[in-house]
């Protein structure tokens, strides 16, 4: 609507980050059919996240995976953390996060974005808005948005990355249609770990940072919102994985899984 569009054109005229997309320009015509509204971005060859790792496309390479997350990472710490007010984002999923060029990401979509608490207040109240499978769970249950609702749906796109599946797939057997519940049954710690990286990759990744980029998910999605780490802490976390041995080239690949491990043997 305009309101959301007028929210958009306001942010990204006063802020500026190499994780976020610019825009450059925009336009709001009054028309027989009601107000024409146009923004102008810059250019993404790469198109978005989602397109590369659930889109018939040659599969994103591991080391690739991780810095788009790294990069999608200081994007959000520099809205939660960076400007003079605290910055919600409220949308984040795979299909926000746009590649240029060379596949450096930057967020887009700012409609929904909101301004964080400020003073004594703990949270802001809204409407529940968002995207099903992504939105944190005590935001959908009371409508509490905090910076810590954007740290949950950071959590849902690392498994997304980790696993090559929607958070949501209706097409799946029931028990695996909604990702955060299938993926419980493969702690990172676990032999069966394996068993849910994204089949594409083979053995090109290190199965240690998977491991690492695992246990950051899971402290992401934590049903204590409190608990969860600030976007700071998740911007180190994930350039500790990429420095893993293996975590940004394909040496110390994962060993090949063998027939019993497919099928769930531990």
């Amino acid at each position: 609507g305009h309101k959301e569009w007028l929210a958009e054109v306001q942010f990204l005229g006063v802020v500026n980050h190499p994780n976020l997309v610019k825009l450059l320009g925009y336009c709001s015509v009054d028309g027989e059919r009601g107000i024409h509204r146009l923004l102008v971005y810059e250019y993404m060859p790469n198109r978005s996240l989602e397109d590369h790792l659930f889109k018939r496309t040659p599969t994103l390479p591991w080391k690739t995976r991780l810095e788009i997350m790294l990069g999608a990472a200081q994007g959000l710490a520099y809205l939660h953390e960076g400007l003079e007010v605290k910055v919600i984002y409220r949308d984040f999923k795979s299909s926000n996060v746009l590649l240029d060029e060379s596949f450096k990401p930057k967020l887009s979509d700012f409609g929904l974005a909101r301004e964080g608490p400020t003073g004594d207040r703990t949270h802001v109240s809204t409407a529940v808005v968002g995207t099903y499978g992504y939105a944190a769970p005590e935001y959908v249950k009371t409508g509490h948005l905090t910076i810590q609702s954007d740290i949950w749906t950071f959590g849902v796109v690392l498994y997304e990355i980790l696993t090559g599946r929607r958070a949501v797939e209706r097409n799946r057997p029931a028990l695996e249609q909604k990702l955060l519940d299938w993926v419980k049954e493969f702690p990172p710690d676990s032999k069966k770990f394996r068993l849910l990286i994204d089949p594409r990759l083979g053995n090109s990744y290190s199965l240690s940072a998977a491991q690492k980029v695992g246990k950051l998910a899971n402290s992401c999605l934590n049903k204590n919102a409190k608990e969860r780490p600030t976007m700071s802490e998740v911007v180190e976390s994930l350039k500790q994985a990429i420095q893993e041995p293996g975590g940004s080239s394909s040496a110390n690949k994962a060993p090949p899984l063998t027939p019993s491990s497919r099928n769930g043997g531990k």
